[in-house]
């Protein structure tokens, strides 16, 4: 049977998922009375609540006597280490572009990988059904990605599909009235344009794992394309190290794809995908060869972090209230289990201290680790995020990225303001009679606790898109920073209506009555010039002459509740999240009070 290999690549929220399900379905790979979800293949509850892909993920199916292996891929810019990845494992991509959106910085991106990869895409123009579709148009957007990309002349004579992935209907023209139901028009094509995997199989054996996969049972797998020769089950390998050494290994278990399922088998010839265990700590990049016959495959680029923050066990007197797994040693457990799933992360532990320097590749990923940790029972703190600056030659250097950025015509006036005081620099403006799109480049630090800002500023209707460029020398000192001050406890108890009520005229409150509040905790942004010690958990001092319960008619204003994104973005460098199972908190990193302010004259002086 011959096999194809491609993968699914578009920007964020272009429809790659979907159009993943609707292929399954029209290959008849569930069952008649099977019942599936949508989005079937982000599998996991972060991935399902946000409507992203975190990670890359293989299904197969088969269709005309052809075995096609499709690999689903992240589109948010954060996980793009993922999509670099698997340009080994493919011989074709399917551009997903969206007909209104057209090419976003992510499609540049990964566009970029396929094009370096020579391999060759084939365009579908996915949400034609939309009413402000302008397929023709995406059309030509790509076609100019394409040569301003550098793309030969093969790949820019590109095959086109038309589809709505969540009508699922699709034709190969942009005639709405051609649409069919089904994906008939996209497997075709895949059959008919993408090479068949070469199926060299009396050679020796290559392999090269481009994904880390790992379960509780066979621990950490390595899954890749079989370059040439064929891998059995309980055959001896050698696997050829980042560092050039040899290892020899058995093959404790093969597992190949279909549908949703990993389906284990004994052997696995040239040309198809595969998930190998038996080699503990295999890495990405990695060659699995024959006994005596090892030939390194050229290693695999990953990309470097450009974001890091700080780790910490929870350090606040409400310490252990709440989470099941609060030590260090728990913590760091799981840190590093997690580099072994995520080969994009970085953990590195701080000397003998409780922390740990957490590198990633933007405020997204780190962010889904710290959700998924919280969920999971885990307390610990986190520090601000920052960019990872390197030196070269003397000179700081700093990650920069490409942005792009739509928003309502009446707010980006606004927009451009806070871009260029984050030190952006515009690249170009378009605008329609209600939106305006910028594209910009600016320092990754400038994009730290821009989100919350921009959505206030664009009433939530605004939409940003960024990924990395590169690194240039570092130049403005403060970018990013939050200007506003906040409001500290000075006191340890249970906020109180009244204490509140008094303090509403000094800003916004972050806490409302009856909640638990220790000293450094920020319960409220001020409209002063600088923090302020507040107590909040001050009672009305009672008489004989008043009611005991006056207190409780003190009418407040809502607090203003931060999603725990918004909270990592929120706080400056003297700042903490303290996150737990149920609550998410903000704090000072010196609680005490009178030390907060010697520390802080003590700084003053020293600038």
């Amino acid at each position: 049977m011959e096999v194809r290999n491609v993968a699914i690549i578009a920007h964020v929220d272009h429809g790659k998922t979907t159009l993943v399900d609707k292929l399954l379905q029209t290959a008849h790979t569930f069952r008649d009375n099977q019942v599936v979800a949508e989005r079937v293949m982000d599998a996991n509850d972060i991935e399902r609540e946000r409507g992203i892909t975190i990670l890359a993920k293989v299904t197969a199916i088969h269709y005309k006597d052809t075995k096609i292996n499709i690999l689903d891929t992240p589109g948010h810019a954060d996980f793009g280490g993922e999509v670099e990845r698997i340009m080994h494992m493919v011989d074709g991509v399917i551009l997903v572009v969206d007909a209104y959106e057209g090419t976003m910085p992510q499609t540049r991106f990964v566009l970029k990988k396929a094009l370096e990869a020579h391999l060759k895409p084939i365009v579908v123009i996915n949400k034609v059904d939309k009413p402000s579709a302008r397929p023709l148009e995406v059309i030509d957007e790509v076609l100019e990605l394409l040569i301003d990309l550098g793309a030969d002349e093969d790949q820019l004579e590109f095959p086109i599909a038309y589809t709505s992935a969540v009508n699922n209907t699709s034709s190969l023209s942009s005639d709405l009235e051609t649409q069919t139901t089904g994906m008939e028009p996209v497997l075709d094509l895949i059959v008919k344009e993408i090479e068949p995997a070469s199926h060299n199989v009396d050679a020796p054996l290559q392999l090269q794992p481009a994904l880390i996969d790992y379960n509780d049972f066979v621990g950490r797998m390595g899954v890749g394309r079989v370059t040439r020769g064929q891998i059995k089950a309980g055959q001896m390998c050698s696997a050829v190290r980042l560092d050039g050494k040899i290892e020899s290994f058995r093959v404790q278990k093969l597992f190949t794809f279909m549908g949703l399922d990993k389906i284990e088998t004994d052997h696995v010839e040239a040309g198809d995908i595969c998930a190998v265990s038996g080699l503990a700590d295999v890495s990405v990049g990695e060659t699995f060869c024959e006994p005596g016959k090892e030939e390194a495959l050229p290693p695999i680029a990953i990309t470097e972090p450009t974001v890091q923050m700080t780790f910490g066990t929870n350090t606040s007197p409400f310490c252990g209230k709440d989470g099941k797994l609060v030590t260090a040693s728990k913590i760091e457990d799981r840190l590093m289990k997690e580099t072994e799933r995520d080969v994009a992360l970085k953990v590195e532990r701080i000397g003998t201290a409780e922390e740990w320097i957490v590198s990633g590749r933007g405020e997204l990923h780190l962010g889904i680790l710290i959700e998924n940790m919280r969920r999971e029972g885990y307390e610990f703190q986190v520090s601000r995020p920052r960019a990872i600056i390197k030196e070269e030659n003397g000179v700081k250097m700093e990650p920069y990225e490409y942005v792009v950025i739509d928003a309502p015509a009446d707010a980006i006036g606004s927009v451009i303001e806070i871009l260029g005081n984050r030190k952006g620099t515009m690249e170009n403006m378009t605008n329609t009679e209600t939106q305006s799109r910028v594209t910009y480049v600016m320092p990754s630090r400038g994009l730290i606790g821009f989100n919350t800002v921009f959505m206030t500023v664009t009433k939530g209707y605004g939409m940003i898109s960024h990924t990395f460029l590169d690194y240039r020398p570092m130049e403005a000192v403060n970018v990013g920073a939050r200007t506003t001050h906040v409001m500290v406890s000075m006191a340890d108890g249970q906020s109180t209506a009244y204490s509140l009520g008094a303090l509403e005229d000094r800003g916004v409150m972050f806490v409302e009555p009856g909640e638990q509040i220790y000293e450094g905790m920020i319960v409220g942004e001020t409209n002063r010039e600088q923090d302020i010690a507040v107590n909040v958990v001050k009672a009305k001092q009672q008489t004989n002459t008043r009611s005991s319960n006056k207190d409780q008619t003190v009418v407040l204003k809502k607090p203003k509740k931060m999603s725990l994104e918004a909270c990592i973005e929120y706080i400056n460098d003297d700042e903490l999240v303290e996150v737990t199972p149920n609550n998410i908190r903000l704090r000072k990193k010196i609680l005490d009070t009178a030390e907060r302010k010697k520390f802080d004259a003590h700084q003053k002086d020293a600038q």
